[in-house]
């Protein structure tokens, strides 16, 4: 007597643990603004970042007074979006699928909260924040379609719409204006950048060039290239570089990737306008028994902004 097996379908194992996730971008410039930067809190539409400048007016020493320079007081505006994520889940929809086994038994999952399913969401979905927050701090306008990136203005947008120094000019790249990144170009629009970042902003000492991950990697390869090692290419760990014969680093940030554009500013003139910090980490996710769903939902407010456009040294790549 033989076995019957033609009428089943070959078995595939599957498992809902681990749960895997893809992999998403972090908040890079939101960490370094965090660490060196302007935060203000209690934000809940706009708030003012005061600014001061006063000269200092050398005279000859006289038996009177003779008073001279000006103190001036100016601010610039940080204004805030007001974000929320919502989501709602059905467990028994879980029921058909191999996700059933984060189930517990019986028909009733008031506890759903409490699966390994959730530990998995809540750490992609703040991930995922992590992320989207990233682009719009470039990215962010508040005239844009996509919905991620029209709750504030991000930081390309309010230095362009400012006095930058421009780099991608021939003074200071020694070629006509650049339209795309390459290999051949990459190295001198990055020391164009330096070459354009004003001496008194060079001396602050915290001033980073930011780039895109894509210019990052074109760069990293054209100085080895030119056998120029000023990073240890042993350090698999390494995620920035000093440019090589300065003291300025060099920053991939995935809010810049694909644009061709880069920025030089210094730390201390980047600021981020806030509600309650790290509010964007503060979730409420519950089981309701009166729609019989699990809900999630976080709610925070945040924007961007520098202090002096002037200081900045902005590099669009040329349309």
């Amino acid at each position: 007597m033989a076995l019957s097996l033609g009428s089943l379908s070959p078995y595939t194992k599957q498992l809902v643990k681990p749960l895997l996730t893809s992999a998403v971008f972090g908040a890079k410039t939101q960490e370094l603004i965090m660490s060196g930067g302007i935060v203000i809190p209690n934000v809940k539409s706009s708030a003012a970042i005061p600014l001061i400048d006063t000269d200092a007016v050398f005279g000859t020493q006289s038996c009177s007074f003779d008073a001279s320079g000006t103190t001036t007081f100016t601010q610039r505006t940080i204004t805030v979006g007001k974000i929320k994520i919502e989501e709602k889940i059905c467990p028994k929809d879980f029921e058909a699928y191999f996700t059933q086994e984060a189930l517990k038994a019986g028909s009733t999952y008031e506890d759903f909260g409490n699966s390994e399913f959730q530990k998995a969401y809540l750490d992609k979905k703040n991930a995922r924040i992590a992320s989207q927050l990233e682009t719009a701090i470039w990215q962010g306008d508040l005239g844009a379609f996509p919905a991620n990136l029209n709750k504030f203005d991000g930081l390309g947008k309010l230095i362009v719409a400012g006095s930058p120094v421009d780099a991608n000019v021939l003074a200071f790249t020694g070629v006509a204006p650049i339209a795309t990144i390459t290999a051949s170009n990459v190295v001198a629009a990055t020391e164009g950048i330096y070459k354009a970042i004003p001496v008194a902003v060079l001396a602050k000492g915290d001033v980073k060039i930011f780039v895109g991950d894509d210019w990052y990697r074109l760069l990293i390869l054209a100085y080895r290239a030119l056998n120029l090692f000023s990073y240890n290419p042993q350090d698999k760990d390494a995620r920035t570089f000093v440019l090589p014969g300065t003291s300025v680093e060099v920053v991939p940030v995935n809010g810049l990737n694909t644009l061709g554009d880069a920025y030089a500013i210094s730390l201390a003139n980047m600021a981020i306008g806030v509600d309650l910090v790290d509010e964007e980490n503060s979730y409420k996710m519950w089981y309701s028994e009166d729609n019989n769903d699990v809900r999630y939902r976080v709610e925070f407010k945040f924007g961007v902004n520098v202090a002096f456009t002037a200081e900045c040294v902005k590099f669009i790549s040329a349309i």
